[in-house]
């Protein structure tokens, strides 16, 4: 990482009143969104005491996202981006008052939960590609790198944070988590509402075959972007270990629930701390190779936490490794959106979204398969040692990633 005085500084990024507010009503609206996860799935097991019954309020979130993303992404870029995440702050602010009026009149059922989680993965459908398609028409190209990062980092901590200030409201009962997210769902959407940009011209053509699988195309052509979406999703495919973190938790490092707690967080940690540094210090020179490296050193840490017996180098091997992420998630992020013409952005960002959402789904259920042939502790390894191949593969499959230097690729100087 090298200062550059050519880049934007980060208290000019803060200036920059429009990101600024679509910043905060991410945090807002992301540890809404979180307390809101953790109400559901600690409601629906009080109803029905079934483990089936929560995969099934995942399943549900996952399975409109995925039918609906290629549509989502040509609505995107055929509306104004502010108004499409505005409207979904405001529906999930709809989900979290029914809930709470179902509470309070003890009408809360199975179905409902089921049903509104429905509802919640359409609207992050549309919600995911809009936001990421928004960001550049914020802020300056140069000071692209640090708005993500800075972006990352806000989102980090509305993950960490939001669970656990859903889990002490809970306490009052579900229908105080309900409540509050429903108010930071509002206060989030009246900030995105605010929101002043200039909304460049669109067409309005149809949409068609060829309109909706537009950006699967434009990512083939493009290699560079191909290259670091691909990288993503067979990183996240073969090196995540979450869905195995109960067993490490309970059977080789011995903790409990306390430690399993501290181990699903220790890579968030190490995420958050790590965009803190990439807000004032981004990546500006050798990127490609930055991001290959990144990718290798989050599969070394699955191997040394697969092999480890330390809660303690457990705990580091894991919090490195949300460290390493966050430099792939905010190169990658980066890139995807520079090397995208505007009008392509919402349809290109669908399609890493269903990438992303593939490689989480998927890696859980490779992890747990690889795991009844080979124990948790030979799949892990396994997985990690999969990740660095692909990052040295890579390297020879999309030579032109591998190469590149600057984020903007061609500095934009004003004569």
């Amino acid at each position: 990482m090298h200062a550059d005085p050519t880049q934007p500084a980060f208290s000019d990024l803060t200036r920059e009143r429009p990101y600024m507010h679509l910043w905060a009503s991410r945090v807002f609206g992301t540890a809404a969104m979180q307390m809101l996860m953790v109400a559901i799935g600690w409601h629906m097991y009080e109803l029905t005491s079934s483990a089936w019954d929560l995969g099934l309020v995942g399943l549900y979130q996952f399975a409109p996202a995925l039918a609906l993303a290629l549509w989502a992404g040509h609505v995107v870029d055929r509306h104004h981006r502010g108004r499409i995440v505005a409207i979904c702050l405001a529906v999930q602010g709809v989900v979290a008052l029914v809930l709470f009026a179902a509470e309070a009149s003890h009408q809360a059922s199975r179905g409902l939960l089921l049903g509104l989680s429905l509802v919640l993965g359409a609207v992050r459908a549309f919600q995911m590609p809009a936001q990421q398609a928004l960001v550049p028409l914020l802020v300056p190209p140069l000071a692209l790198p640090r708005a993500m990062a800075f972006s990352s980092a806000g989102t980090q901590g509305a993950i960490i944070g939001g669970p656990a200030l859903g889990g002490l409201l809970f306490v009052a009962g579900a229908g105080a988590v309900y409540g509050a997210s429903l108010l930071l769902f509002v206060v989030a959407a009246l900030l995105v509402v605010r929101l002043r940009y200039v909304q460049p011209e669109r067409s309005r053509e149809p949409v068609t075959v060829q309109t909706l699988l537009a950006g699967v195309h434009f990512i083939w052509q493009r290699k560079t972007v191909l290259g670091a979406i691909s990288l993503d999703l067979f990183a996240v495919l073969l090196g995540g270990a979450v869905a195995l973190l109960p067993i490490y938790a309970k059977d080789i490092l011995h903790t409990g629930p306390w430690g399993l707690g501290l181990l699903r967080s220790a890579p968030a940690v190490g995420a958050l701390v790590m965009s803190i540094v990439l807000t004032r210090r981004p990546v500006e020179r050798h990127v490609g190779r930055t991001l290959l490296a990144a990718v290798a050193a989050f599969g070394v840490c699955m191997i040394v936490f697969g092999l480890s017996r330390s809660f303690t180098l457990s705990l580091i091997a894991l919090a490195v490794s949300g460290g390493v992420d966050m430099v792939n998630v905010v190169i990658r992020q980066t890139l995807v959106q520079l090397e995208t013409p505007d009008e392509m952005r919402g349809r290109v960002s669908s399609v890493n979204s269903i990438f992303i959402g593939a490689s989480n789904q998927l890696g859980e259920f490779e992890s747990g398969a690889t795991a009844a042939l080979l124990g948790p502790v030979g799949s892990v390894v396994a997985g990690g040692i999969g990740t660095v191949l692909v990052a040295l593969g890579w390297v020879k499959l999309f030579p032109t990633l591998a190469e590149r230097d600057r984020i903007v690729a061609a500095p934009i100087r004003k004569e």
